[in-house]
């Protein structure tokens, strides 16, 4: 049997959450165009009968900055790899390889034995296979055509090939969880995940960083599941944004939460979203270890 911790790593909307899903074939990570939509090591579970398992680690796009919120991501990201049997190094296709792809590259050739490239995005039209083959060719010599893959994680080309690959590659070993597991996330977080994926992906570009999800209270009532839940922002003048003319964003934000949640939980839900203001959050130490170590 094999059994491995495999972390994934590329830079912002590499599409990494959406193929952790894809070889997952559930919604383990949230996934949404704004970049650095992933904050925690996510966990997904891959097991297959009488080949072994394969526990994924969903990590933050690496991004060049100096501020406090980011250099706390990059931190979760290399300890996935520094605790990871293997690397899927996640690399957009339809993008210029530009400083971002060289500093991953960088971060990554001392570990080029361990590493399976997937070249992501190859159902777009304005993707360049040689020129991103090119850049892999120059900066990790050591990795054969082999261990390269084309994929598409939208459509799921190239998938099953993929996770082959990185079955062949994991060390023996027995599985970690039991075989019905795809995800150890608890139920907090899950929710609060979900929540969030919906603002961000219903706000204006800008707002997305400046929000997080709380859990204020959570309880088993009439045979429900009570949650009480607040989407924090920064300052006073985003819960407008947040709230929506007459409450229609927030409406929205609900409803598209229960619907997603449904869909992964077995119980019904009852849903108090409200908004609430916690001032420069991003620069505030406890908070951020809450939000971004709380799951890691």
């Amino acid at each position: 049997m094999k059994s491995a911790f495999a972390a994934i790593i590329g830079r912002p909307s590499a599409g990494k959450s959406t193929l952790l899903n894809k070889m997952c074939g559930e919604k383990v990570s949230i996934v949404s165009k704004a970049p650095q939509t992933t904050r925690n090591a996510i966990r997904g579970i891959v097991t297959r009968a009488d080949i072994g398992q394969i526990v994924f680690i969903d990590t933050p796009g690496r991004h060049a900055s100096e501020k406090k919120m980011n250099k706390r991501l990059m931190d979760v990201s290399e300890r996935a790899l520094a605790d990871s049997d293997l690397v899927l190094y996640v690399i957009d296709a339809s993008r210029e390889a530009g400083n971002e792809e060289e500093e991953i590259a960088s971060l990554l050739e001392p570990l080029a034995e361990k590493i399976i490239i997937a070249v992501n995005k190859t159902d777009l039209p304005s993707v360049s296979l040689e020129k991103t083959k090119d850049f892999i060719n120059k900066r990790f010599k050591d990795i054969s055509d082999g261990r390269i893959f084309p994929v598409s994680a939208y459509c799921g080309q190239g998938v099953d090939e993929l996770l082959s690959a990185l079955f062949k590659m994991a060390p023996e070993g027995q599985p970690m969880y039991d075989p019905e597991y795809y995800t150890d996330q608890d139920t907090e977080f899950r929710i609060t995940e979900i929540i969030r994926e919906q603002a961000i992906n219903r706000l204006r570009q800008e707002l997305p960083h400046c929000l997080y999800v709380e859990i204020a209270d959570m309880e088993f009532k009439e045979e429900k599941l009570w949650v009480r839940a607040f989407i924090i922002v920064e300052r006073e003048s985003q819960k407008g944004m947040v709230v929506g003319k007459g409450g229609a964003m927030i409406k929205a934000i609900r409803t598209g939460s229960l619907k997603n949640l449904k869909n992964i939980f077995d119980w019904k839900i009852d849903l108090d979203l409200r908004v609430k203001t916690g001032k420069d959050w991003r620069h505030n130490d406890n908070t951020l270890r809450k939000i971004i170590d709380r799951q890691n």
